[in-house]
Protein backbone atom coordinates (compact mmCIF):
# COMPACT_ATOMS: atom_id res chain seq x y z
CA UNK A 1 0.00 0.00 0.00
CA UNK A 2 1.41 3.51 -1.28
CA UNK A 3 1.64 6.38 1.64
CA UNK A 4 -1.97 7.74 1.94
CA UNK A 5 -1.54 11.12 1.94
CA UNK A 6 -2.92 12.74 -1.43
CA UNK A 7 -4.76 16.70 -2.18
CA UNK A 8 -7.44 16.46 -4.14
CA UNK A 9 -8.22 19.02 -6.59
CA UNK A 10 -11.86 19.80 -7.77
CA UNK A 11 -11.82 21.38 -10.63
CA UNK A 12 -15.32 21.87 -10.60
CA UNK A 13 -15.46 23.93 -7.92
CA UNK A 14 -12.04 26.16 -9.33
CA UNK A 15 -14.45 26.69 -12.28
CA UNK A 16 -17.55 27.93 -9.99
CA UNK A 17 -15.06 30.42 -8.27
CA UNK A 18 -14.16 32.21 -11.13
CA UNK A 19 -18.70 32.50 -11.73
CA UNK A 20 -18.69 33.86 -8.29
CA UNK A 21 -15.54 36.65 -9.27
CA UNK A 22 -17.35 37.42 -12.22
CA UNK A 23 -20.96 37.41 -11.15
CA UNK A 24 -19.55 39.83 -8.18
CA UNK A 25 -17.52 42.11 -10.48
CA UNK A 26 -20.07 41.64 -14.01
CA UNK A 27 -18.43 44.60 -16.05
CA UNK A 28 -15.00 43.60 -14.88
CA UNK A 29 -12.46 41.70 -17.08
CA UNK A 30 -10.80 38.82 -14.88
CA UNK A 31 -7.38 38.48 -14.61
CA UNK A 32 -6.70 35.14 -12.61
CA UNK A 33 -3.81 35.11 -10.54
CA UNK A 34 -2.11 31.73 -10.33
CA UNK A 35 1.41 32.40 -9.37
CA UNK A 36 2.83 30.28 -7.10
CA UNK A 37 2.31 27.16 -8.54
CA UNK A 38 -1.34 27.97 -8.99
CA UNK A 39 -1.06 28.39 -4.78
CA UNK A 40 0.18 24.99 -4.32
CA UNK A 41 -2.79 23.65 -6.52
CA UNK A 42 -0.48 22.85 -9.98
CA UNK A 43 0.22 26.34 -11.94
CA UNK A 44 -0.64 24.40 -15.57
CA UNK A 45 -3.56 22.39 -13.96
CA UNK A 46 -5.40 25.62 -12.67
CA UNK A 47 -4.84 27.74 -15.82
CA UNK A 48 -6.14 25.27 -18.04
CA UNK A 49 -9.51 24.79 -15.91
CA UNK A 50 -10.13 28.14 -15.36
CA UNK A 51 -9.74 28.68 -19.34
CA UNK A 52 -12.77 31.24 -19.56
CA UNK A 53 -10.54 33.98 -17.53
CA UNK A 54 -9.28 36.76 -19.70
CA UNK A 55 -5.57 36.45 -18.60
CA UNK A 56 -3.93 34.91 -16.14
CA UNK A 57 -1.00 36.56 -13.27
CA UNK A 58 1.99 34.96 -12.78
CA UNK A 59 4.97 36.25 -10.59
CA UNK A 60 7.89 35.53 -13.09
CA UNK A 61 9.07 34.74 -16.02
CA UNK A 62 9.50 31.10 -15.53
CA UNK A 63 5.94 30.57 -14.45
CA UNK A 64 5.02 32.53 -17.26
CA UNK A 65 7.00 29.62 -19.71
CA UNK A 66 5.38 26.81 -18.06
CA UNK A 67 1.86 28.16 -19.38
CA UNK A 68 3.07 29.17 -23.02
CA UNK A 69 4.59 25.37 -22.69
CA UNK A 70 1.42 23.63 -22.03
CA UNK A 71 -0.13 25.41 -24.61
CA UNK A 72 -1.97 28.49 -22.61
CA UNK A 73 -2.80 31.39 -25.46
CA UNK A 74 -4.03 33.46 -22.70
CA UNK A 75 -2.62 36.85 -22.39
CA UNK A 76 0.09 36.36 -19.07
CA UNK A 77 0.49 39.20 -16.70
CA UNK A 78 3.84 38.99 -14.73
CA UNK A 79 3.40 41.04 -11.22
CA UNK A 80 6.59 41.53 -10.34
CA UNK A 81 7.77 42.65 -14.24
CA UNK A 82 11.43 41.86 -14.95
CA UNK A 83 14.45 41.29 -12.49
CA UNK A 84 17.36 41.62 -15.58
CA UNK A 85 17.75 42.52 -18.76
CA UNK A 86 18.02 38.84 -20.10
CA UNK A 87 14.52 38.20 -19.92
CA UNK A 88 13.32 40.50 -22.04
CA UNK A 89 13.93 38.57 -25.13
CA UNK A 90 11.05 35.78 -23.69
CA UNK A 91 9.18 38.49 -22.74
CA UNK A 92 8.76 40.06 -26.29
CA UNK A 93 8.70 36.26 -27.72
CA UNK A 94 5.90 34.83 -25.98
CA UNK A 95 3.69 37.97 -26.38
CA UNK A 96 4.02 38.55 -22.52
CA UNK A 97 2.86 41.58 -20.52
CA UNK A 98 4.83 42.97 -17.36
CA UNK A 99 4.13 45.44 -14.38
CA UNK A 100 6.41 48.69 -14.03
CA UNK A 101 7.06 49.32 -10.59
CA UNK A 102 10.64 51.20 -10.44
CA UNK A 103 12.90 53.44 -12.42
CA UNK A 104 15.25 50.44 -12.24
CA UNK A 105 13.32 48.50 -14.91
CA UNK A 106 12.84 51.35 -17.08
CA UNK A 107 16.24 51.63 -16.75
CA UNK A 108 17.20 48.45 -17.83
CA UNK A 109 14.04 48.23 -20.85
CA UNK A 110 15.12 51.74 -22.35
CA UNK A 111 18.93 50.24 -22.72
CA UNK A 112 17.96 46.82 -23.80
CA UNK A 113 17.05 45.71 -27.39
CA UNK A 114 13.82 43.44 -27.69
CA UNK A 115 11.97 41.72 -31.14
CA UNK A 116 8.91 43.49 -31.21
CA UNK A 117 6.97 46.20 -28.43
CA UNK A 118 5.99 44.49 -24.86
CA UNK A 119 2.86 45.31 -23.16
CA UNK A 120 3.33 47.03 -20.04
CA UNK A 121 0.75 47.85 -16.66
CA UNK A 122 2.08 50.76 -14.68
CA UNK A 123 2.04 49.89 -10.60
CA UNK A 124 1.42 52.96 -8.34
CA UNK A 125 1.71 52.93 -4.75
CA UNK A 126 -1.60 53.89 -3.58
CA UNK A 127 -0.88 52.81 0.22
CA UNK A 128 0.68 49.30 0.14
CA UNK A 129 4.20 50.81 0.38
CA UNK A 130 5.46 47.23 -1.21
CA UNK A 131 6.59 48.17 -5.00
CA UNK A 132 4.84 50.59 -7.20
CA UNK A 133 5.58 54.65 -8.50
CA UNK A 134 4.68 57.67 -5.77
CA UNK A 135 1.17 58.63 -7.15
CA UNK A 136 2.98 62.02 -7.81
CA UNK A 137 5.49 60.72 -10.23
CA UNK A 138 2.33 58.44 -12.18
CA UNK A 139 2.01 61.50 -14.89
CA UNK A 140 5.69 61.23 -16.00
CA UNK A 141 6.12 57.65 -16.04
CA UNK A 142 3.24 57.48 -17.68
CA UNK A 143 4.36 59.50 -20.62
CA UNK A 144 7.77 58.40 -20.58
CA UNK A 145 6.72 54.86 -21.49
CA UNK A 146 4.21 56.16 -24.21
CA UNK A 147 7.42 57.97 -25.69
CA UNK A 148 8.98 54.71 -25.86
CA UNK A 149 8.75 52.54 -29.26
CA UNK A 150 9.54 49.47 -26.91
CA UNK A 151 5.94 50.00 -25.13
CA UNK A 152 3.19 48.69 -27.06
CA UNK A 153 0.31 51.09 -27.84
CA UNK A 154 -1.96 50.52 -24.83
CA UNK A 155 -1.22 51.42 -21.43
CA UNK A 156 -2.82 49.95 -18.25
CA UNK A 157 -2.62 50.80 -14.79
CA UNK A 158 -3.14 49.09 -11.65
CA UNK A 159 -2.65 49.75 -7.71
CA UNK A 160 -2.66 46.84 -4.63
CA UNK A 161 -4.84 47.13 -1.40
CA UNK A 162 -3.37 46.42 1.52
CA UNK A 163 -6.43 46.39 4.05
CA UNK A 164 -9.37 45.22 1.67
CA UNK A 165 -9.56 41.92 4.06
CA UNK A 166 -10.34 43.97 6.66
CA UNK A 167 -14.46 45.04 5.93
CA UNK A 168 -14.36 48.11 8.26
CA UNK A 169 -10.81 49.52 7.46
CA UNK A 170 -11.24 52.63 5.63
CA UNK A 171 -7.92 52.37 3.72
CA UNK A 172 -9.44 50.76 1.05
CA UNK A 173 -11.70 53.93 -0.11
CA UNK A 174 -8.37 56.28 0.64
CA UNK A 175 -6.34 53.65 -1.47
CA UNK A 176 -9.08 54.31 -4.07
CA UNK A 177 -9.11 57.74 -4.04
CA UNK A 178 -5.32 58.36 -3.95
CA UNK A 179 -5.22 55.75 -6.61
CA UNK A 180 -7.74 57.86 -9.00
CA UNK A 181 -6.46 61.40 -8.38
CA UNK A 182 -2.66 59.95 -9.51
CA UNK A 183 -3.81 58.45 -12.75
CA UNK A 184 -6.28 61.54 -13.11
CA UNK A 185 -6.58 62.59 -16.99
CA UNK A 186 -4.23 58.96 -18.16
CA UNK A 187 -5.92 57.00 -20.69
CA UNK A 188 -5.19 53.41 -19.61
CA UNK A 189 -7.88 50.76 -18.32
CA UNK A 190 -7.55 50.04 -14.48
CA UNK A 191 -7.23 47.10 -12.26
CA UNK A 192 -7.18 47.68 -8.20
CA UNK A 193 -9.43 44.57 -6.94
CA UNK A 194 -7.90 41.21 -5.22
CA UNK A 195 -9.87 39.13 -4.11
CA UNK A 196 -11.26 40.87 -1.18
CA UNK A 197 -11.98 43.62 -3.12
CA UNK A 198 -14.08 41.72 -5.84
CA UNK A 199 -16.38 40.63 -2.48
CA UNK A 200 -16.44 43.80 -0.81
CA UNK A 201 -15.52 46.53 -2.04
CA UNK A 202 -17.87 46.89 -5.67
CA UNK A 203 -16.15 50.57 -6.36
CA UNK A 204 -12.91 48.80 -6.91
CA UNK A 205 -13.75 47.37 -9.91
CA UNK A 206 -13.08 48.82 -12.25
CA UNK A 207 -12.02 47.52 -15.81
CA UNK A 208 -10.21 44.49 -14.63
CA UNK A 209 -10.57 42.35 -11.19
CA UNK A 210 -7.08 40.47 -9.80
CA UNK A 211 -9.11 37.40 -8.12
CA UNK A 212 -6.38 35.03 -6.49
CA UNK A 213 -7.31 33.43 -3.31
CA UNK A 214 -10.95 33.40 -3.98
CA UNK A 215 -10.60 31.17 -6.81
CA UNK A 216 -9.37 28.83 -4.56
CA UNK A 217 -12.79 28.37 -2.22
CA UNK A 218 -10.86 30.07 1.01
CA UNK A 219 -12.29 33.51 2.34
CA UNK A 220 -9.87 36.43 1.50
CA UNK A 221 -11.42 37.82 4.95
CA UNK A 222 -9.94 38.00 8.25
CA UNK A 223 -12.65 35.71 10.13
CA UNK A 224 -14.33 34.69 7.14
CA UNK A 225 -14.74 30.91 5.85
CA UNK A 226 -15.50 30.18 2.08
CA UNK A 227 -18.72 29.08 2.75
CA UNK A 228 -20.31 32.50 3.54
CA UNK A 229 -18.86 34.28 0.78
CA UNK A 230 -20.21 31.55 -1.98
CA UNK A 231 -16.90 29.97 -2.34
CA UNK A 232 -16.18 25.90 -2.75
CA UNK A 233 -13.10 24.78 -1.16
CA UNK A 234 -10.84 23.37 -4.14
CA UNK A 235 -7.98 21.43 -2.14
CA UNK A 236 -8.94 18.89 -0.08
CA UNK A 237 -5.82 17.40 2.37
CA UNK A 238 -6.59 13.94 3.35
CA UNK A 239 -4.83 11.01 4.65
CA UNK A 240 -5.38 7.81 6.65
CA UNK A 241 -5.33 6.57 10.35
CA UNK A 242 -2.41 4.13 10.23
CA UNK A 243 -2.04 3.02 13.79
CA UNK A 244 -4.69 3.19 17.41
CA UNK A 245 -3.12 2.93 20.51
CA UNK A 246 -4.42 3.32 23.99
CA UNK A 247 -2.69 5.37 26.85
CA UNK A 248 -2.81 5.59 30.53
CA UNK A 249 -3.96 9.22 32.17
CA UNK A 250 -0.33 11.13 32.49
CA UNK A 251 1.04 9.72 29.44
CA UNK A 252 2.56 12.11 27.50
CA UNK A 253 2.34 11.94 23.23
CA UNK A 254 5.01 12.63 20.99
CA UNK A 255 8.20 15.06 20.72
CA UNK A 256 9.00 16.33 24.09
CA UNK A 257 6.18 14.66 25.97
CA UNK A 258 4.47 18.55 25.37
CA UNK A 259 1.11 17.15 25.84
CA UNK A 260 -0.15 14.40 28.43
CA UNK A 261 -2.91 12.00 28.63
CA UNK A 262 -6.09 13.56 31.38
CA UNK A 263 -6.81 10.29 31.27
CA UNK A 264 -7.34 6.52 29.68
CA UNK A 265 -7.60 7.14 25.92
CA UNK A 266 -7.35 6.32 22.80
CA UNK A 267 -4.91 7.98 20.56
CA UNK A 268 -4.73 7.79 16.64
CA UNK A 269 -1.33 8.30 14.57
CA UNK A 270 -1.94 9.87 11.13
CA UNK A 271 0.36 9.63 8.09
CA UNK A 272 1.05 12.86 7.54
CA UNK A 273 3.34 15.88 8.86
CA UNK A 274 5.09 18.96 8.17
CA UNK A 275 7.58 16.87 5.20
CA UNK A 276 4.45 16.96 3.48
CA UNK A 277 3.49 20.55 4.25
CA UNK A 278 0.61 19.95 7.18
CA UNK A 279 2.16 22.87 9.48
CA UNK A 280 4.32 22.07 12.38
CA UNK A 281 3.25 25.05 14.44
CA UNK A 282 -0.39 23.97 14.32
CA UNK A 283 -1.59 24.47 18.09
CA UNK A 284 -3.41 21.19 20.07
CA UNK A 285 -6.59 21.17 19.80
CA UNK A 286 -6.87 21.63 16.14
CA UNK A 287 -9.52 19.83 14.10
CA UNK A 288 -9.36 17.51 11.72
CA UNK A 289 -12.41 14.90 10.46
CA UNK A 290 -12.17 11.30 11.07
CA UNK A 291 -14.95 9.35 9.04
CA UNK A 292 -16.90 12.63 9.35
CA UNK A 293 -16.59 13.01 13.16
CA UNK A 294 -14.45 15.71 14.39
CA UNK A 295 -10.98 14.89 16.10
CA UNK A 296 -8.24 17.46 17.36
CA UNK A 297 -4.79 17.14 17.10
CA UNK A 298 -2.18 16.22 20.72
CA UNK A 299 1.08 16.80 20.64
CA UNK A 300 3.76 17.90 18.35
CA UNK A 301 3.31 17.57 14.82
CA UNK A 302 6.55 15.37 13.74
CA UNK A 303 7.72 15.06 10.16
CA UNK A 304 5.95 12.10 8.41
CA UNK A 305 2.97 12.05 10.92
CA UNK A 306 0.15 13.83 13.59
CA UNK A 307 -1.15 11.61 16.45
CA UNK A 308 -5.45 12.98 17.12
CA UNK A 309 -7.50 12.76 20.32
CA UNK A 310 -9.94 9.88 19.15
CA UNK A 311 -12.43 9.82 22.47
CA UNK A 312 -14.73 11.66 20.66
CA UNK A 313 -14.61 8.70 17.67
CA UNK A 314 -14.61 5.74 19.17
CA UNK A 315 -15.95 3.67 15.94
CA UNK A 316 -12.66 4.63 14.25
CA UNK A 317 -10.38 2.22 12.89
CA UNK A 318 -7.34 2.17 11.10
CA UNK A 319 -7.37 2.54 7.17
CA UNK A 320 -10.04 5.54 7.84
CA UNK A 321 -9.66 8.73 5.68
CA UNK A 322 -8.58 11.78 7.69
CA UNK A 323 -9.46 15.46 6.39
CA UNK A 324 -6.89 17.83 7.54
CA UNK A 325 -8.84 20.68 5.69
CA UNK A 326 -10.99 20.82 2.58
CA UNK A 327 -14.10 20.32 1.47
CA UNK A 328 -15.63 19.31 4.81
CA UNK A 329 -13.17 21.40 7.21
CA UNK A 330 -12.45 24.76 6.20
CA UNK A 331 -8.40 25.52 5.56
CA UNK A 332 -9.31 29.26 7.54
CA UNK A 333 -9.61 27.45 10.71
CA UNK A 334 -6.69 25.32 10.40
CA UNK A 335 -4.68 28.04 9.46
CA UNK A 336 -5.98 30.08 12.89
CA UNK A 337 -5.01 27.66 14.90
CA UNK A 338 -1.55 27.62 12.97
CA UNK A 339 -0.60 31.17 13.57
CA UNK A 340 -0.73 31.91 9.88
CA UNK A 341 -3.24 32.31 6.90
CA UNK A 342 -4.81 30.15 4.20
CA UNK A 343 -2.04 31.12 1.61
CA UNK A 344 0.97 29.62 3.44
CA UNK A 345 -0.81 26.38 4.10
CA UNK A 346 -1.99 26.08 0.40
CA UNK A 347 1.55 26.58 -1.01
CA UNK A 348 3.20 24.87 1.34
CA UNK A 349 1.57 21.28 0.63
CA UNK A 350 5.28 19.38 -0.41
CA UNK A 351 5.87 17.79 -4.12
CA UNK A 352 6.07 13.88 -2.33
CA UNK A 353 1.71 14.96 -2.13
CA UNK A 354 0.34 13.71 -4.74
CA UNK A 355 -2.20 15.38 -6.47
CA UNK A 356 -5.84 13.94 -7.83
CA UNK A 357 -7.84 15.62 -9.96
CA UNK A 358 -11.18 15.84 -9.29
CA UNK A 359 -14.43 17.01 -11.83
Amino acid sequence: MTRPVRAAIDLKALRANLQRARAAAPLSRVLAVIKANGYGHGLARVAEALHDADAFGVASVEEALVLREAGIAHPIVMLEGFFEAGELAEISRHRLSVVIHHEHQLQILEKTDIARPISVWIKIDSGMHRIGFPPEQAAAIYQRLRGSNKIAARIRLMTHLASADDRGDGYTGRQLTDFRAAIDGLDGERSVANSAGVLAWPQTHLEWVRPGLMLFGVSPFLDGVAQQEGLTPVMTLSSRLIAINRFRRGEAIGYGGSWVCPEDMPVGVVAIGYGDGYPRSVAAGAPVLVRGQRATVVGRVSMDMLCIDLRGAPQVQIGDEVELWGRNLPVEEVARLAGTIPYELLCGITQRVPIVEQG
